[in-house]
């Protein structure tokens, strides 16, 4: 029997010598060895051909008994159980393993001119670690009671505090739902909105995630075209007065960097309070505005309770924390405080705890405009190194925008780019599928340092007259 199963024992191993025979026994019938209703020895008389103690079998037995594999009973002895035949895996086809396309230039940094992510070495790492450090003690300790999933109310606080002052928005901490980022922010706003089979205006070009994450609810986005002053709300007035929802950028217009004025604020807010429609401020980038003072947020306008405010610390502190928040009209309170207890609780209180703390003692007010600094002096090493080539790009919130020629592939001069260690977005990508699209390069200049940028801008330049 220990033969035709195989069964070597390792008595200098330090898995037990029982744990050793479940697991022979459990390959011999995954593989096909010991078929259904094959039968077992007694557990004695496999004892004594292991050379092992009758307890030490009977313990395997019992546990193969308790995993289903086997049946014993006085009349049929030990016998393999029946169970459906397992079927042949498929193989994967060629990116079965991969996220869309869609998504893949999210995880493939930092690297430079990676545009959605904040400078890798200029965060005070040392002290937000010790105060990480702390809140994951505090939290080790705590009692074991489930946290709250509306988020815990310290870093509502402060959240709710810095917004009043740095986005002109009053609102309470019981109006803010701490999330996993601004894709679960915007997941459960779906979820409590519930605008399936309806329209939404889409920025276009605009934040591709977004797009797609509207047609995974259900929702059918209308692309409204932007420019200079942002969304054009005449536009999506005429095509679709009656959406449900808009999704829009208006801090600095994602990926072309413009600001939605203020006559078309005050237009976009008209149209949803008349309308009942819904705006949902993704303010992805706060007040990290390089050049002048950022403009209010769109929610500091809305006296009719028709804005929900996205905000997230992904750019500002880091995306590994993966903290967003939502602020909501006091009429959704309620709907989000179930729906975010039932489906989406806010992350774990270490990571909320030690970035309330960040915010309260000043040192995330410190970081923006340390940073501010950082990214003005490379957006313009960059732009320098750019012309320097007889490239013009202008700039787009923390990015250059490098126009291509007509003809030019962005998408194959990215992934050609991502090959020598660049990684600019193209811009192609950002419009909505079936219109007129604009081929271009979205350089990140967060993480284009200046000692780095004329080798950079020297390779992409090579890679552009190549493909054009």
């Amino acid at each position: 029997m220990s033969k035709t199963l195989n069964l070597q024992l390792d008595r200098a191993s330090k898995t037990s010598l029982a744990e050793q025979i479940r697991r022979g026994i459990t390959a011999a019938i995954d593989g096909g060895v010991l078929a259904p209703g094959a039968r077992l020895p007694s557990w004695l008389d496999l004892a004594a051909q292991l050379g092992v103690a009758r307890g030490t079998v009977k313990t395997a037995y019992e546990r193969l008994v308790d995993e289903q594999l086997i049946t014993a009973s006085r009349s049929g002895g030990t016998r393999v159980a029946h169970r459906p035949a397992k079927r042949a895996r498929p193989e994967p086809s060629a990116g079965t393993d991969l996220l869309p396309a869609l998504y893949q230039d999210v995880l493939s940094g930092p690297a430079i001119f990676q545009n959605g992510v904040p400078a890798p070495d200029c965060f005070p790492v040392a002290l937000f670690a010790r105060l990480r450090a702390q809140a994951a003690r505090a939290e080790v300790v705590a009692p074991a009671i489930y946290p709250d999933p509306r988020g815990e109310l310290e870093l509502k606080s402060e959240i709710a505090a810095h917004l009043a002052l740095a986005r002109g928005i009053e609102c309470r901490p019981s109006q803010i739902f701490v999330a996993a980022g601004f894709s679960g922010a915007l997941g459960v706003t779906l979820r409590v909105l519930r605008p399936e089979g309806q329209t939404a205006w889409v920025e276009n070009p605009g934040f591709p995630p977004s797009r797609r994450a509207l047609e995974i609810a259900q929702i059918s986005p209308v692309p409204i075209p932007v420019d200079e002053d942002g969304l054009d709300v005449s536009y999506g007035l005429k095509h679709a007065p009656d959406a449900a929802v808009a999704l829009v950028t208006p801090g600095q217009q994602a990926p072309l960097g413009g600001t939605l004025s203020l006559a078309r604020r005050i237009e976009l807010i008209e149209w949803a309070t008349r309308t009942s429609a819904w705006i949902i401020e993704d303010d992805y980038l706060g007040e990290l505005q390089l050049k002048r003072r950022a403009a209010p947020s769109l929610a500091s306008l809305d006296s009719a309770g028709r804005v929900i405010h996205i905000g997230s610390f992904s750019k500002t502190i880091s995306p590994t924390l993966r903290l967003g928040f939502v602020v909501v009209p006091a009429a959704l309170v309620a709907q989000y405080s179930e729906a975010v207890a039932c489906l989406a609780p806010a992350p774990g209180p270490a990571v909320q705890l030690a970035t309330a703390e960040f915010i309260r003692d000043g040192h995330y007010m410190r970081h923006l405009r340390r940073m501010k600094r950082v990214y003005a002096g490379r957006s313009d090493a960059l732009r320098a190194q750019l012309e320097a080539k007889g490239l013009s790009a202008h700039p787009a919130g923390l990015a250059q925008l490098l126009p291509l020629p007509d003809g030019a592939r962005d998408d194959v001069i990215a992934r050609e780019a991502f090959a020598h260690g660049l990684a600019p977005s193209p811009l192609s990508t950002w419009f909505s599928p079936g219109g007129n699209q604009r081929s271009g390069l979205i350089l990140g200049v967060a993480t284009a340092v200046e000692d780095q940028l004329p080798a950079a801008c020297d390779r992409l330049h090579q890679l552009i007259r190549k493909f054009s």
